[in-house]
């Protein structure tokens, strides 16, 4: 088990609808291709910080018969994800709430332990990891990626998303995480004793006009609505006027027909 640190980390982005709508997008394939190639039909794996579900059901979708347990702190998303799993009619995942510092788990359980976009939200990140490899049998995978959000690049230029930018880094290191986990990946890996490091990373693109109405709507409404905007208000970051603003320019950014944005992602596969 590993020690929580003294000062938890706050979750940034909170979970209002608009957060979740967006998470529910990731599957496999657009967020865990780097891991698709270890997949193998019987192994059991443990998703940490598994969220609405969507990927760990796909995972369970490519590991049955094998065992696949989903991990959260929250329960409202504990909840949503064991629906989808009954919804889709897949029956080797469980879902169930727990602290990513003191997994109920034996040593040695899984032979793959995966995390995705979980460990920029935590105060320990290093910890984390070592723990998730404690519940990892000898030599089975670990397995991270994590954003690198001052690698984020967009058109057309926006300074209203120059403050958006601004602002995020300022509210997630004010609630304890690294919003540039992506970088410091591979670092935070060796730290924790992990072995056979391989590095990789992989990009979103959101560039047609269904990916910048699904993108630009919902960081729209996180700027306005979300815990994101009672945090900027709450720190000092960031006055509604301005998260406003914020909002208007992510609805400029979906409505510009040449709109594109990158978002950077680091990637590690080590072993336990």
């Amino acid at each position: 088990m590993s020690e929580r640190p003294e000062t938890p980390a706050r979750y940034t982005h909170g979970h209002h609808e608009s957060v979740l709508r967006s998470h529910t997008w990731r599957t496999v394939d657009n967020s865990a291709a780097y891991l698709a190639p270890l997949l193998r039909p019987g192994r059991s794996l443990l998703d940490v910080g598994s969220g609405p579900g969507t990927i760990t059901v796909d995972l369970a979708d490519r590991l049955a018969p094998g065992r696949v347990v989903g991990v959260d702190s929250a329960s409202v998303v504990v909840e949503q994800a064991t629906a989808l799993a009954r919804e889709r009619g897949v029956e080797n995942v469980e879902f169930v709430t727990a602290d990513l510092y003191a997994l109920p788990f034996d040593d040695d359980t899984f032979d793959v332990v995966h995390a995705h976009q979980v460990l920029q939200h935590v105060g320990d990140p290093v910890a984390a990891l070592r723990e998730m490899r404690r519940v990892a049998v000898p030599g089975g995978v670990v397995a991270a990626r994590e954003v690198d959000y001052h690698g984020v690049v967009w058109a057309p230029e926006s300074p209203g998303l120059e403050r958006w930018m601004d602002v995020y880094q300022q509210v997630h290191r004010g609630n304890g995480g690294e919003p540039d986990a992506g970088r410091r990946l591979r670092g935070w890996a060796l730290e924790a004793g992990l072995t056979d490091v391989v590095s990789s990373a992989s990009v979103w693109c959101f560039a047609s006009d269904e990916e910048r109405a699904w993108w630009g709507d919902s960081w729209a409404a996180r700027a306005t609505q979300s815990a994101f905007h009672g945090d900027a208000i709450g720190k000092g970051v960031a006055t509604d006027a301005e998260l406003r603003g914020i909002a208007d320019a992510w609805l400029a950014w979906r409505d510009a027909p040449d709109g594109t944005l990158f978002m950077p992602h680091g990637e590690v596969l080590a072993r336990a």
